[in-house]
């Protein structure tokens, strides 16, 4: 029998189950999973039940949870697909080089994305970017998302003077990457239909869109227009937190019948970032005494927002990325008694370890970030006595750990995420600081739904949100584990992927 996207399927014949925290009685034996409702009715032995309706046959395949991830800005990831990659750039004067020949969009805009300057030679000018772009408008985003760099005419039309280097930081450069998503809506929808397809083939079933923009809307025509690829909740941001409360709208609310879409938390971004030197640190960037990085908003604002926030219904999402910064969000979740997440973590005093958990407050985390900053952490932070990208310390310490990309920080790819966490290298290198490493267990269920807490293993009366692979996740190498292939994924019994 053939299978497609959208069959309901009945039956997932022939699994065989994982999970740390299994208790069935199967170990390795081959099991039919039987589905009703879009839930998990029962599992038993290969063949000892009917088998009625569609059946999926998984061919001695894995049956995990599905798959999600936590942090995406949803629409800017999609359009990566027509913006210059320039992840490769080793110089300002090679990145401008790379964009002389990006293509020109059909807005009249040049849009490079995936340069890293915190080791270039030479820095960033208009100078380099004016001589190689000329009057055609060029904007090139950090890696981090945190900074961008745009030529003289980019300048003009976006309102800049035109001085300095063309570099803008935190939120004028957030603002900008605002304003080159604002595509049609039927071409941002396009991408985003195409990005979650893709997403659905590496077992994804939800994600959490942090895009900077009224999410709510944009799911909710999403829906009306049969996008079902995905679930997803979505953040809110203080631009349009009065928006939301005025609204009614809460964690968990859904803007769609079936509930696929829902609403998830206020995002508040307290600092900036490892790349663009701004995340706001206890001790000083090496070579610059002054710079402590900084706090994008003070503290007593932050407790501010979160008061409104929680007295509202909504949970919170803080971006914390420095120690400081994750030291005054933990207060701020401590002193307003907010529901939440930390988002980033990456960089969190020693006695700040315990009161994740303590506080009940979720670490969002990217283990990919690890390894694309392990050159940048050992530099630029090589003078921090905090704990980079503390995974093991986190769980260890019992905090509810949540995988993501931050995506298109890093690509929107679990496998990648739980690889980095478990083996904490790739391309051949020595895993960087393997004392951090989690265990496969942990990290599947960090690429679940409720996080590492909520456990790997599938129970009956669960939600069918599920995923066929080709290995077991728990005891795959790193190369296996991080180019897992996904046979099959299904929200609530319906395929959204089947492989060919």
């Amino acid at each position: 029998m053939t299978w497609a996207a959208g069959d309901h399927v009945a039956v997932v014949a022939n699994a065989r189950l994982t999970g740390e925290d299994r208790t069935d009685p199967f170990g390795d034996d081959l099991v039919d999973v039987h589905l009703q409702g879009g839930a998990i009715a029962d599992i038993a032995p290969a063949g000892a039940l009917p088998r009625a309706g569609v059946v999926l046959d998984a061919q001695g395949g894995w049956l995990i949870p599905g798959l999600w991830d936590h942090h995406v800005h949803t629409v800017q990831w999609a359009l990566l697909t027509q913006r210059a990659p320039l992840g490769h750039a080793d110089s300002a004067a090679h990145a401008a080089w790379l964009m002389a020949d990006a293509p020109v969009l059909d807005d009249g805009r040049r849009i490079g994305t995936g340069f890293r300057h915190a080791f270039w030679p030479d820095a960033p000018t208009l100078e380099v970017l004016d001589a190689a772009t000329g009057d055609v408008p060029t904007y090139l985003i950090n890696a981090d998302v945190h900074s961008v760099w745009l030529n003289s005419a980019a300048l003009r039309r976006e309102g800049h003077p035109v001085a300095g280097s063309g570099l803008l930081w935190e939120e004028p450069a957030f603002e900008i990457s605002r304003r080159l998503n604002l595509v049609p809506t039927d071409v941002a929808d396009a991408y985003v239909a195409r990005m979650a397809r893709d997403a659905a083939s590496r077992g994804v079933v939800g994600i959490v869109d942090l895009d900077m923009a009224w999410n709510a809307e944009a799911w909710a025509r999403r829906a009306a227009d049969g996008f079902d690829t995905l679930r997803a909740r979505f953040g809110v941001y203080p631009r349009d937190l009065q928006q939301a409360l005025d609204l009614g709208i809460e964690t968990g609310d859904a803007v769609d019948p079936a509930g696929l879409f829902r609403v998830g938390s206020l995002k508040v971004i307290s600092d900036g970032s490892l790349g663009t030197r701004t995340a706001a640190c206890s001790h000083a960037y090496p070579g610059d005494p002054l710079n402590h990085g900084m706090l994008t908003i003070p503290p007593d604002e932050l407790v501010d927002l979160m008061i409104r926030a929680t007295g509202g219904g909504l949970s919170c999402a803080i971006h914390a990325i420095g120690d400081i910064a994750n030291t005054h969000a933990l207060d701020a979740f401590a002193l307003t008694g907010a529901t939440g997440t930390i988002e980033h973590a990456q960089l969190v005093a020693h006695a700040d370890v315990p009161r994740f958990a303590a506080l009940e407050v979720g670490a969002s985390v990217q283990p990919e970030h690890a390894l694309d900053d392990r050159d940048l952490t050992d530099t630029v932070w090589a003078t921090q006595t905090s704990q980079p990208y503390p995974l093991r310390a986190l769980a260890d310490a019992g905090a509810n750990l949540l995988f993501g990309s931050d995506a298109p920080v890093s690509p929107l790819d679990p496998w990648a995420a739980m690889s980095a966490a478990v083996h904490r290298t790739r391309d051949g290198r020595e895993p960087w600081q393997p004392g951090q490493a989690v265990d496969a267990a942990t990290a599947l269920a960090a690429s679940t739904a409720e996080g590492s807490a909520g456990g790997s293993a599938l129970r009956i009366g669960g939600v069918a949100d599920l995923a066929v692979v080709a290995h077991d996740p728990l005891t795959a190498d790193e190369k296996t584990l991080r180019g897992m292939q996904v046979a099959a994924t299904m929200i609530a019994g319906r395929l959204t992927h089947v492989s060919a």
